[in-house]
């Protein structure tokens, strides 16, 4: 597998140095609020139900979309962790992640207009099992952090656009 993996991540990179173009991709999502505060959510032949806790007016039918947030940081760091750890010859057997992202709901909530609405801070940790040295693991970290594409979203503000069309 991990012979493979590094031939598919390599014939990947070789093919987007020689065709940039071919780089180029968009992901689609669409989602509908049910009931409550549930959405059900599709993403490609996949189907998501989001919801809020009851604390928050939901029923808990599925996790909140700041926690897929979360979710989406840890998977997008595992998933860059083992293809740049194969591509590298850094062995990596496994790896994990923990994501607390702490947030003042006052800002969501309208309280306080000058509380962000979104997460004051991310802190994670990151498990690898691996028998590499320290120093790999730290260029490792350092080449994942560069190339994730989730983190970076995090990281560096995104223009978004979003149109109000009614119905």
């Amino acid at each position: 597998m991990s012979e493979a993996l590094r031939e598919a991540v390599s014939a990947t990179q070789e093919n987007f140095r020689l065709n940039p173009s071919d780089a180029r991709a968009s992901f689609h999502t669409s989602s509908t609020l049910r009931e409550g505060l549930r959405s059900d959510i599709k993403v490609r032949d996949h189907q998501l139900v989001v919801d809020e806790p009851p604390q928050l007016g939901g029923t808990d039918a599925g996790p909140n979309p700041i926690e897929l947030v979360l979710a989406a940081l840890g998977a997008c760091q595992e998933i860059t962790y083992k293809a740049y750890g194969t591509a590298l010859g850094i062995e990596v057997r496994g790896v994990s992640v923990e994501l607390d992202g702490e947030i003042d709901l006052r800002g969501f909530f309208g309280v306080d207009d000058d509380v962000r609405a979104g997460f004051d801070a991310i802190k994670g940790r990151v498990v690898i099992d691996s028998d590499a040295s320290a120093a790999d693991l730290e260029h490792l970290k350092r080449v994942v952090d560069a190339h994730c594409p989730v983190l970076d979203m995090l990281s560096t503000p995104v223009p978004v656009v979003l149109e109000l069309a009614g119905k």
